[in-house]
């Protein structure tokens, strides 16, 4: 089996190699457009992200505004993840009747 593909490989001559790697390269293009499109539909591009991992204990730590900012983004993914799982529920009730 081996003999075989090293014969082959031989017979295709100089310059095949590019080929490969320009298919290899394509593939990889398209599975980054695709994970960014997945990021996109999925919420994943949010910039106030970093102020989820901050606590109400973290208030001596932080600016007022930035704790606001954290109290204020932290409400907004709660009430996000509610609706999110309540569609949930909704679409698999749906699917079950």
């Amino acid at each position: 089996m081996y003999d075989y593909i090293n014969g082959y490989l031989e017979s295709l001559g100089d310059g095949w190699s590019i080929y490969l790697w320009l298919v290899a390269g394509g593939l990889i293009i398209l599975a980054c457009i695709y994970w960014i499109i997945w990021a996109k539909k999925n919420e994943q591009f949010d910039e106030d992200i970093k102020y989820v991992i901050f606590q109400e204990t973290d208030e001596d730590k932080m600016s007022k505004e930035d704790y606001q900012k954290s109290r204020d983004v932290i409400k907004e993914q709660v009430a996000r993840r509610d609706e999110v799982l309540a569609q949930e529920r909704l679409a698999k009730q749906k699917r079950a009747v």
